[in-house]
C-alpha cells in the first residue's frame, strides 16, 4: 500500500509540473507581447539608502501595548479553554484545488518567471468577497519548519465594509503535511472589548504576516496611524454559535461563520509624526537575533522613495515571539533604508538582499520582484525577453521556509510556491 500511494504521488507530482510548465510558457508569451511604456520599472532604481539620522529613524518606533491577562482569562473563561494548532488542523472546513483543477483565471495569477513549482488555488464558494492577503508558514514559527508535528501554513484574508469596525479579518490555518491534499479551517482574528467580556472583529485589511514562535503579528492600517496587532497561536477560542455577528450574542460566541477565533493578546503603535504605515512584513532568519521587517504601504500615485526597516525580535524566554523592546515599552528600528521602487506590495530579507515585489499598477498587468542592497539592484527577467515583468501582478507577500529553501506567496486565490534559488537564477545579470 505504501509504494502504491508513493507511485500516486509521483504520477500527481508529473502532472503538476506539466501543468504549471504549460501556465508558465503561455504566461511567458503573454509577457513577450508586453509594450515599451509597460516596462518603464526596468529602470535601475540603484542602491538602498541607509536611514540612520533620528529624524529619519525616530517615526519608525513603535509603542508595545499588552492586553491585560485578566481580560484574556476572562475571555477564556466565558468561551472555554483554548485550544491548539493541532485540534484547529485536525477539524478542516475544506481543502485547496491542485494547480492542474484551478481556474485558468486562477492560474494567471502565478508568476512567469520563475515560474511556480507548487501551486494551489482556494474555492471560490469560501472566499467570494474575500480579498487575499499575505502568507506566513511554520518554517518562520520554528527553524524545524514544524509546529509539533504539522507543517502548516497560514493564509489572511480581508472583507470590507462588514462590520461598524470597517471590516472583518481571518486566517486559515493550512495543513500543509501532504503537498497532495492541502486542507484548511478559518479563524476569525479579533480584539478583546469590555475587559474580556467581548471581542470584536479585526477592522482593517490584512496587509502582512509573520508567525514568529508562539505569536502571529499581523499589520493592520487605519488613516495615518498604523497597527501591529499580536496574536497566541495557543489562544485560539472556539466559537459556539454559527452565525454572521462577532462577539457575544444570545446563546454563546458567534464569528461571522468561522468556528475559532483568534483574541489579540497585544499591539504596537507607531502614532508619532511622519510615521509610516506598515504593508507587508517578513521574518529575517539571517540575522542574530530574527528579525521582523517591513516595508512602507504608499498611495498608489505616490511618487517614492520608499521605506524599509527592521525590529530584532526578544531573545528572553518570557517574552517569546515578541520585539525588543527598552524599559519604556519601545521597539526601535535596528536598521532602515529607502529604496526608489514604488508600488512595493512585498517584501522579504535574507543575509544581504531584500527582495521586493512590485505591483503594475493595473489589475490584468504583470509585477515585477527585485532583489536590492546598498549596492545595486537587479529583477528577475522573463527568459531572453527585455521585459522584467514577469512577477504575480497581485502577489502581496512574500515568506522564505528556510529549512526547505522555499519562498511562499497568494495572488488572488492562487497560493504558490518556489525556491528561492530560482529567484537568484532568474535576477537580471
Amino acid at each position: 500500500m505504501k509504494h502504491r500511494g508513493r507511485h500516486r504521488r509521483r504520477r500527481r507530482s508529473r502532472v503538476l509540473r506539466a501543468t504549471l510548465a504549460g501556465t508558465a510558457l503561455a504566461l511567458t508569451a503573454a509577457a513577450t507581447m508586453i509594450s515599451a511604456s509597460q516596462a518603464t520599472d526596468a529602470a535601475d532604481p540603484g542602491a538602498l539608502k541607509p536611514l540612520t539620522a533620528s529624524a529619519e529613524t525616530t517615526p519608525l518606533r513603535l509603542t508595545e501595548l499588552g492586553v491585560p491577562r485578566g481580560t484574556l482569562d476572562r475571555l477564556s473563561d466565558g468561551m472555554g479553554r483554548p485550544v491548539g494548532v493541532g485540534a484547529v488542523l485536525a477539524d478542516p472546513d475544506g481543502s485547496l484545488r491542485d494547480a492542474d483543477d484551478c481556474t485558468a483565471d486562477d492560474r494567471r495569477a502565478l508568476p512567469v518567471e520563475p515560474a511556480a513549482t507548487r501551486a494551489y488555488c482556494w474555492p471560490g464558494a469560501d472566499t467570494d468577497g474575500w480579498r487575499s492577503g499575505a502568507v506566513t508558514t511554520s518554517g518562520d514559527a520554528d527553524d524545524d519548519g514544524r509546529w509539533g508535528e504539522h507543517r502548516v501554513i497560514l493564509s489572511g484574508w480581508s472583507r470590507a465594509g462588514t462590520t461598524a469596525e470597517g471590516g472583518l479579518a481571518r486566517v486559515a490555518f493550512v495543513d500543509a503535511g501532504d503537498p497532495d491534499r492541502l486542507s484548511y479551517t478559518w479563524a476569525l482574528l479579533t480584539v478583546p472589548v469590555d475587559g474580556g467580556h467581548d471581542y470584536r472583529g479585526l477592522g482593517s485589511a490584512v496587509s502582512g504576516l509573520v508567525w514568529y514562535q508562539d505569536k502571529l503579528l499581523v499589520t493592520a492600517g487605519r488613516g495615518e496611524n498604523s497597527t501591529l496587532y499580536v496574536y497566541d497561536v495557543d489562544r485560539v477560542q472556539r466559537a459556539t454559535v454559527d452565525g454572521t455577528p462577532v462577539g457575544r450574542v444570545p446563546g454563546g460566541w458567534s464569528a461571522a461563520g468561522a468556528r475559532y477565533v483568534l483574541p489579540a493578546v497585544a499591539s504596537y503603535r507607531a502614532d508619532g509624526a511622519g510615521s509610516p504605515r506598515p504593508g507587508g512584513i517578513s521574518l529575517d532568519r539571517s540575522t542574530a537575533p530574527d528579525s521582523l521587517v517591513a516595508h512602507e504601504a504608499a498611495p498608489p500615485d505616490d511618487d517614492g522613495p520608499t521605506r524599509l526597516w527592521r525590529y530584532a525580535f526578544s531573545t528572553d524566554p518570557e517574552r517569546r515571539g515578541l520585539l525588543e523592546t527598552d524599559p519604556v515599552a519601545h521597539a526601535h528600528a535596528v536598521a532602515a533604508y529607502e529604496t526608489e521602487l514604488t508600488g512595493v506590495h512585498s517584501v522579504l530579507s535574507y543575509r544581504s538582499g531584500w527582495y521586493l515585489g512590485r505591483t503594475a499598477g493595473a489589475p490584468d498587468e504583470r509585477g515585477t520582484l527585485w532583489r536590492q542592497d546598498t549596492d545595486g539592484a537587479r529583477p528577475t527577467r522573463c527568459g531572453a525577453d527585455e521585459t522584467h515583468r514577469c512577477w504575480s501582478g497581485g502577489a502581496t507577500s512574500l515568506s522564505y521556509w528556510q529549512e526547505t529553501g522555499v519562498l511562499w506567496s497568494q495572488s488572488g486565490r492562487a497560493l504558490f510556491a518556489l525556491p528561492l534559488a530560482s529567484v537568484e537564477r532568474s535576477l537580471d545579470r
